[in-house]
Protein backbone atom coordinates (compact mmCIF):
# COMPACT_ATOMS: atom_id res chain seq x y z
CA UNK A 1 0.00 0.00 0.00
CA UNK A 2 1.04 3.50 -0.48
CA UNK A 3 0.42 7.08 -0.10
CA UNK A 4 0.06 11.00 -2.19
CA UNK A 5 2.94 13.00 -1.27
CA UNK A 6 3.43 16.12 -2.62
CA UNK A 7 6.11 18.85 -2.04
CA UNK A 8 6.70 22.60 -2.19
CA UNK A 9 6.91 22.89 -5.66
CA UNK A 10 3.60 21.09 -6.39
CA UNK A 11 5.21 18.17 -7.48
CA UNK A 12 3.37 14.39 -6.72
CA UNK A 13 4.63 11.40 -5.47
CA UNK A 14 4.23 7.82 -4.31
CA UNK A 15 5.18 6.33 -1.02
CA UNK A 16 5.34 3.56 0.86
CA UNK A 17 2.11 3.79 3.40
CA UNK A 18 3.93 2.59 6.26
CA UNK A 19 7.37 4.68 5.88
CA UNK A 20 7.69 7.87 7.53
CA UNK A 21 7.18 10.93 4.71
CA UNK A 22 10.30 12.04 3.56
CA UNK A 23 11.34 15.67 4.89
CA UNK A 24 10.10 18.32 2.73
CA UNK A 25 7.15 15.97 1.45
CA UNK A 26 3.35 16.31 2.56
CA UNK A 27 0.64 13.50 2.94
CA UNK A 28 -2.03 14.78 0.28
CA UNK A 29 -4.45 11.97 2.28
CA UNK A 30 -5.00 9.40 -0.64
CA UNK A 31 -3.64 6.07 -0.08
CA UNK A 32 -4.60 2.36 -1.77
CA UNK A 33 -2.66 0.97 -4.16
CA UNK A 34 0.42 1.82 -6.74
CA UNK A 35 -2.11 2.17 -9.87
CA UNK A 36 -4.78 3.89 -7.15
CA UNK A 37 -2.22 6.49 -6.09
CA UNK A 38 -0.84 7.12 -9.59
CA UNK A 39 -4.82 7.78 -10.89
CA UNK A 40 -5.09 10.17 -8.70
CA UNK A 41 -2.08 11.86 -9.61
CA UNK A 42 -2.66 11.90 -13.41
CA UNK A 43 -5.67 13.74 -12.46
CA UNK A 44 -4.43 15.91 -9.88
CA UNK A 45 -1.02 16.57 -11.39
CA UNK A 46 -1.93 17.30 -15.21
CA UNK A 47 0.91 19.60 -15.71
CA UNK A 48 4.24 18.23 -14.42
CA UNK A 49 6.24 21.75 -14.37
CA UNK A 50 7.57 22.31 -10.97
CA UNK A 51 5.62 25.41 -9.39
CA UNK A 52 9.08 27.71 -9.67
CA UNK A 53 9.08 27.24 -13.19
CA UNK A 54 5.43 28.32 -14.07
CA UNK A 55 5.91 31.27 -11.92
CA UNK A 56 8.85 32.59 -13.96
CA UNK A 57 6.97 31.88 -17.21
CA UNK A 58 3.89 33.68 -16.23
CA UNK A 59 6.24 36.16 -15.45
CA UNK A 60 8.13 36.64 -18.68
Amino acid sequence: MFKVVVNHEEQHSIWPRDRETPAGWTEVGVTGSKEECLEYIRGAWPDITPLSVRRALAGS
